[in-house]
């Protein structure tokens, strides 16, 4: 056994904490690293920790998503389909294909009503992925969104197992055609980043949430959770919501009509 096993918690712990900020401020250096010419995947530097500033991210607002499971239909792929195509990810997924969004069915017990339902990063105020991670590769954005920094992302995989959600994929093949504006690559973990890249450029909405709209189902609303003029957080106002797995404390950006918790 090391000499480190033997430590005391409290040092052991303290030595985590030197070891996490050192690799944090090493992600800092890196940020500014092209995955092609003309390609950045994180246009600033980030300090030490998971709540460093990033680029238009305001810690004023929070990026959410509302779902009414009431207006998801069963066997509807609408908002798998607009993810895989806004994000460059295999239009036809094999057992091993990166999916940001996957369709679930939920069966409450007592009653035995089951509803259908998106699920994907849940984008928590808490993420035990972010935790987990020993480059500081996973973080969370001031505005509330966890994202996967590519540059240091080395494909430990500690933050698929950390995930309560299941939300994280790692790429396994070699990727051709990537978007210029999603670059991904082989040997690191991905998900859904709630289409940071619209949000940057000042869109107002996601892929998935854009398409269910256009389809006619209405079952995803986006917008900022902060904001008590939004949509979302009127719509949050007016109706029961859960969020998913709420005993674990994680305070999820996400979260569910139609269900109970």
């Amino acid at each position: 056994m090391s000499e480190y096993e033997h430590a005391p918690a409290a040092a052991r712990d303290a030595a985590k904490a030197t070891r996490r900020g050192f690799f944090g401020v090493a992600a800092a250096g890196l940020a500014g690293v092209m995955v092609a010419p003309g390609i950045r995947l994180i246009e600033v530097a980030r300090a030490a920790g998971a709540d460093g500033p990033t680029a238009g991210a305001s810690p004023k607002v929070r990026w959410g998503l509302l779902i009414d499971t009431t207006k998801c239909a069963s066997g509807c792929t609408d908002c798998v389909d607009a993810c895989n195509a806004e994000n460059g990810l295999d239009p036809r997924p094999t057992p091993t294909s990166a999916q940001w969004i996957r369709k679930v069915e939920i069966k409450e017990i007592k009653t035995g009503r089951v509803s259908s339902a998106p699920v994907m990063c849940q984008h928590c105020a808490s993420p035990p992925c972010v935790d987990v991670c020993p480059t500081g590769a996973s973080f969370k954005r001031a505005d509330g969104i966890v994202l996967v920094d590519r540059h240091i992302c080395i494909g430990c995989r500690y933050c698929m197992m950390a995930c309560p959600y299941k939300a994280r994929s790692f790429v396994h093949e070699p990727l051709t055609d990537q978007k210029p504006d999603v670059p991904r690559g082989k040997g690191c973990v991905e998900s859904c980043t709630l289409c940071v890249h619209r949000i940057d450029a000042g869109g107002t909405t996601t892929a998935c949430a854009e398409a269910c709209t256009k389809a006619g189902h209405g079952a995803i609303l986006f917008g900022d959770l902060n904001d008590p003029d939004s949509a979302i957080s009127k719509r949050l106002r007016e109706v029961a919501s859960v969020q998913l797995r709420a005993d674990l404390r994680l305070d999820p950006g996400v979260r569910y009509q139609g269900i109970t918790s």
